[in-house]
């Protein structure tokens, strides 16, 4: 089980924060860092100093790190061009050392995109999937000849489709609960399926019908990487988790029935419980971010005994 750090910086959290977090991820152990795309806070949180980008973010990180994987929950489809988000996402690649990963999605906040001017189409999955067959479609493009696409969204005429990523290809991340379209988008297109905040038995079922999905377009369903999103809350005791669980503004009943809360044995057991529902990659949502022991503890009691 790959256990990964999941940021929200739109709550409040500065570059230097987020660098901070970035480097402890790598110090400890942890497989990646990855962060939202969002542009305004969410509920009571004050968001300050004010968002940062994703992609700008990612790029400061992958010259300041080594070895984890860098990536996005989601980026969305509502923000960036794709032309534009290729490029973004090939040279933060080139940056890196080939360690980015690209988590897409249709974009749902409609309040961001009102605050900061940005369009709110009512269209946004056939946007996501136009945006997905040209990003993709860029970067697979054969170094000499050019890229050409004509969708009802987007149009691209004798693209040079540069400048290529490090790797020789970016895992792309899909991700979400829906029964059809969102299966089927992962079997076409995605290296890894991610489900976020829901129960094993949602996760079950959901991987169950991207697997389905998968075979039917002809994969392999073990060809994708299969994941969950669960905010992170553990303690030594139980005054610690209570203590970490009022620092996010949360109960700590609600989080163990819907995250990962409790002593490390307790949260060690119900990520055992998602790799019996199919996942092998966790994404831990970290809302303080300035608790670093909080990071030590789960990586010395809680990533060691997962092998």
């Amino acid at each position: 089980m790959d256990l990964r750090i999941f940021t929200e910086p739109q709550q409040g959290a500065s570059y230097d924060t987020l660098l901070t977090v970035a480097k402890a991820t790598e110090d400890l152990g942890f497989d990646a860092f990855f962060r939202s795309d969002h542009y305004l806070k969410m509920g009571d949180a004050d968001g300050l100093p004010g968002p940062t980008d994703a992609w700008i973010t990612l790029a400061g990180l992958a010259r300041e790190t080594r070895r984890i994987r860098l990536g996005t929950l989601m980026t969305a489809a509502t923000f960036r061009l794709p032309g534009v988000l290729a490029i973004q996402v090939a040279q933060v690649d080139a940056m890196s050392g080939g360690r980015v990963e690209l988590g897409l999605g249709a974009g749902w906040f409609e309040a961001e995109h009102t605050a900061y001017g940005i369009p709110f189409p009512r269209q946004k999955f056939s946007r996501l999937e136009e945006q997905l067959e040209i990003v993709t479609g860029l970067w697979a493009t054969e170094p000499g000849k050019t890229f050409t696409y004509d969708g009802a969204h987007y149009k691209l005429a004798d693209s040079p489709a540069l400048p290529k990523p490090a790797q020789a290809k970016v895992p792309v991340l899909i991700g979400g609960m829906g029964a059809k379209r969102t299966p089927a988008l992962a079997a076409r297109f995605a290296d890894e399926f991610n489900v976020p905040f829901v129960s094993v038995e949602d996760s079950e079922r959901q991987f169950g019908r991207v697997r389905a999905a998968a075979e039917e377009h002809g994969r392999a369903a073990g060809d994708l990487i299969y994941s969950n999103a669960l905010v992170a809350c553990v303690g030594r005791d139980d005054a610690e988790v209570a203590r970490r669980a009022a620092a996010i503004g949360r109960e700590v009943a609600e989080l163990k029935e819907n995250g990962l809360a409790g002593s490390p044995a307790e949260v060690v057991d119900k990520i055992g419980r998602y790799a019996e529902a199919g996942s092998s990659r966790i994404y831990l949502q970290i809302l303080d971010l300035h608790d670093l022991d909080h990071l030590e503890l789960i990586s010395s009691q809680v990533q060691s005994q997962l092998g």
